[in-house]
């Protein structure tokens, strides 16, 4: 039984919060705190294996209290934000703080949204409490590691692309991926579980560190090397061949193992569009979306990656991938840009 702790000012949040743990299979209220002073003394009395946390709140905002825990007593905590531009970055900078997974609170108090929200936040907590918040410590990866150098002739990236898909820890998986690729990188085409808003913001501080151009794919647009897309929250991003490249479909669609974005969706589509050119990584996330898809990626020739578990915050959509005989090598996550930057350069021209 997972004990959750939750901070948040609002009593409406807090007993709708509350009230959803309570029915969640495998979830207890551990206690209940309005400020992060409260939260500390109860993190001490009460030792929650998970903690909500909401960016807003009295007497210190919830990233310098985020900041201040992680390095005191790190515990797995689960963002819950509105859905506004001003809270979706802060959620993003408490994922580099070390949160593992953020939710958007629900903005209408309609049926269909509170049940999507109870069902969204019960799993998220499940998946939450069995985190390790040390895997990326415990990887030992260099905090600047250094670009990679592409391949010389640009005409070896034709026709190739790459396709990644994440879940819980998987915004800074991405980005130390992203950050080691160079600028002579075959498109990328990027599924990682989040809200609306939230990608696009998303989307925005990766184009900050690294690289690669990088925004939130849009329907219809051509894919460029260079540049990466990130699917938009709550649409499904896919791919389709146009001649000698690419072009991103985006679109609503039914949910895919529960999500949407799916990982499945996007694979699948590679799995048609590419083929033998395509290279595809999954990385640190809850459940199985995305077995299935790159599972029809190798067996249409394409080169499949997946994170290995000691640097996963959660192992479990890698997992269900190696158990499918979906992928072709397991590495360690400071070793994947490597792997995609060895593929760009092979068949090159002389």
């Amino acid at each position: 039984m997972a004990r959750v702790l939750i901070v948040e000012d609002s009593p409406v949040m807090q007993r709708l919060l509350a009230d959803i743990i309570r029915r969640g299979e495998g979830l207890e209220v551990a206690g209940i705190a309005a400020d992060p002073y409260e939260a500390r003394e109860l993190v001490k009395s009460l030792k929650p294996d998970v903690m909500t946390l909401d960016v807003e709140l009295p007497r210190m905002d919830g990233l310098t209290f985020l900041e201040r825990l992680m390095r005191l007593h790190p515990m797995p905590v689960v963002m819950v934000s509105s859905q506004t531009e001003r809270d979706a970055e802060a959620s993003l900078r408490a994922l580099e703080l070390g949160a593992v997974d953020v939710i958007a609170k629900p903005r209408a108090a309609d049926g269909h949204a509170l049940i999507d929200f109870a069902a969204e936040i019960a799993e998220r907590l499940r998946a939450a409490a069995r985190a390790d918040v040390g895997a990326r410590e415990a990887a030992g990866r260099p905090a600047r590691p250094g670009v990679l150098e592409g391949p010389a002739d640009a005409r070896a990236l034709e026709g190739k692309l790459v396709a990644i898909g994440a879940s819980t820890g998987g915004t800074e998986a991405i980005r130390e991926v992203l950050a080691r690729l160079p600028a002579r990188t075959p498109p990328v085409a990027i599924v990682q579980h989040m809200p609306e808003m939230f990608t696009r913001m998303f989307a925005k501080r990766l184009g900050e560190q690294c690289e690669l151009e990088v925004r939130e794919a849009v329907d219809g647009e051509p894919l460029k090397a260079g540049h990466a897309y990130v699917a938009p929250g709550n649409w499904h991003l896919s791919v389709k061949r146009v001649g000698k490249g690419f072009e991103a479909r985006v679109a609503q669609g039914e949910a895919v193992n529960r999500h949407r974005p799916s990982v499945d969706v996007l694979f699948d589509s590679v799995a048609a569009a590419a083929g033998a050119a395509a290279t595809a990584v999954i990385l640190t996330g809850m459940g199985s979306d995305g077995a299935a898809g790159m599972r029809r990626i190798r067996a249409a020739g394409g080169h499949t990656l997946a994170q290995e578990e000691a640097s996963c915050v959660v192992f479990g959509m890698p997992k269900s991938a190696i158990e499918a005989g979906a992928v072709e090598r397991v590495l360690p996550l400071g070793a994947i840009a490597e792997r995609i930057v060895a593929r760009a350069r092979e068949n090159a021209p002389p």
